[in-house]
């Protein structure tokens, strides 16, 4: 039975209701990867019809966490980031995915953002999901058109993030 929008937020709530903790976060990024393979669910989501950037597809109203479809035409690099107190899944749909990996070297202060330098690189292609936890800091860059689902522990267009600067 392949998945839908309906399927894929039925699981996720079902998996954060029993444990919201890091253990429920990997077991839904393990059934994204599921999804993202599924060419009925891609093209429904992520198909030719949708040029969104960042169209959010389900908002949970009770565990707050978002599936988020992510449609990218041309290249980009993103600087150094983190979910300030949310955490996100990445999974790549179409197209490949250069996501770099962070370590805070020098914490925040009141004058200066937290410094990083790069721990790993490492590239995302269809079918592979990632989990960033909170406080994981990472960038992602794309040569050319990528699709992504992205799972977010709360609508992240809310939630205060603090800037990082490469060491």
């Amino acid at each position: 039975m392949g998945y839908d929008l309906n399927r894929l937020s039925s699981e996720f709530r079902d998996i954060l209701t029993k444990d919201p903790g890091p253990s429920g976060r990997e077991q839904v990024r393990q059934v994204l990867e599921k999804a993202l393979v599924d060419d009925g669910f891609v093209d429904a989501y992520l198909g030719p019809d949708n040029k969104e950037p960042r169209k959010i597809l389900y908002e949970d109203p009770d565990l707050k966490f978002c599936i988020v479809a992510h449609v990218h035409e041309g290249a980009k690099n993103s600087k150094p980031h983190d979910h300030g107190s949310s955490w996100a899944i990445y999974g790549q749909a179409a197209g490949k995915t250069t996501m770099t990996e962070w370590k805070i070297t020098k914490p925040r202060t009141d004058d200066e953002p937290a410094a990083v330098e790069e721990e790993s690189v490492y590239e995302m292609t269809r079918g592979m999901a990632k989990l960033y936890d909170v406080g994981d800091v990472h960038s992602p860059s794309r040569s050319g058109p990528t699709r992504l689902i992205r799972i977010e522990g709360e609508n992240l267009d809310n939630v205060e993030r603090d800037p990082f600067v490469k060491a």
